[in-house]
């Protein structure tokens, strides 16, 4: 009877931590189980490498928010994402985003710049200013040789 009960509080103990991770995971990826108000802007890049649904949106280093979607725009050719921020930062409408990196083996963010204009963004609005991702292993191999080519 003593191993019954032991192995009944072991099982529980294993689903409340499975639970636990669940949970822990579905926040770090943006699904709260309510209470996250957010609202949606897009940005369009030449170049999204590194970014996926789930990536951070940042601010002056403080995460705000993560990319809901993403997609192609068949008649521009650029990677339009869709950034959920969170309700109460207003992001001022002249503002710029770039894709940036955490370092050489970091992984890859959104960065908002924020600009000075008192208008803020509203749901459904677009980043004017973008900047894409860079790719470091064009750069190094630019710097190598020289530097000369485009």
């Amino acid at each position: 009877m003593a191993n019954s009960t032991t192995e009944t509080l072991i099982g529980g103990l294993v689903l409340a931590t499975a639970a636990g991770f669940l949970i822990y995971s579905g926040q770090t990826i943006g699904l709260s189980a309510g209470g996250d108000a957010r609202y949606e802007v897009k940005a369009a890049f030449t170049s999204a490498q590194g970014v996926n649904v789930g990536s951070v949106v940042r601010m002056a280093g403080v995460e705000i928010g993560v990319v809901s979607d993403m997609a192609l725009d068949l008649s521009t050719y650029q990677a339009v994402t869709t950034l959920a921020i969170d309700e109460s930062v207003a992001i001022p409408d002249d503002s710029d985003v770039k894709i940036a990196s955490e370092g050489l083996l970091g992984g890859t963010f959104i960065e908002i710049t924020p600009g000075a204009s008192p208008d803020a963004f509203a749901a459904g609005d677009e980043f004017m200013f973008t900047q894409g991702a860079v790719d470091l292993l064009t750069l190094m191999m630019r710097f190598a040789s020289g530097g000369d080519e485009g």
